[in-house]
């Protein structure tokens, strides 16, 4: 990312912050990556191994992005995600897309929606008690 966003970004999270400012805040990209990986190990093994292949995967992907609206806007995207994941990893709390968010969406990021829901699709299936009796016994 271009130096000066770096430097302005570090700015942000060297000030002292009140509780009300902190999650307007923006953290510099190499923090926001640590903490999102941390606050992935809260989740399940299948989520976490997915999420954090995606965070890599997307950090990687925008880190010769030099366009300040790209920069703060990616910042700002994965802030927002970081501080939407739970704290207690049981408490499921699956948020819905919202409307206007998924209208603006290209097609090709309709499409990597779309398998997203395919890859995860079986990772919550709950699990079937019959298959957990052998076969040919009977109750």
């Amino acid at each position: 990312m271009h130096r000066s966003f770096v430097r302005l970004a570090e700015s942000v999270s060297v000030k002292p912050l009140n509780l009300r400012q902190a999650s307007a805040t923006l953290y510099p990209p190499v923090p926001l990556y640590r903490r999102l990986l941390r606050a992935h190990r809260r989740l399940p093994f299948e989520m976490r191994s997915l999420g954090d292949d995606y965070i890599k995967a997307e950090f990687r992907r925008h880190q010769k992005v030099t366009n300040p609206v790209h920069v703060m806007g990616f910042l700002t995207q994965w802030k927002m995600y970081l501080d939407e994941l739970p704290s207690d990893p049981s408490a499921r709390n699956f948020k819905k897309l919202d409307q206007t968010v998924f209208e603006k969406m290209s097609p090709e990021q309709l499409g990597q929606l779309y398998e997203l829901m395919h890859a995860t699709k079986d990772v919550w299936k709950p699990i079937n008690d019959d298959s957990l009796e052998p076969k040919g016994s009977s109750s």
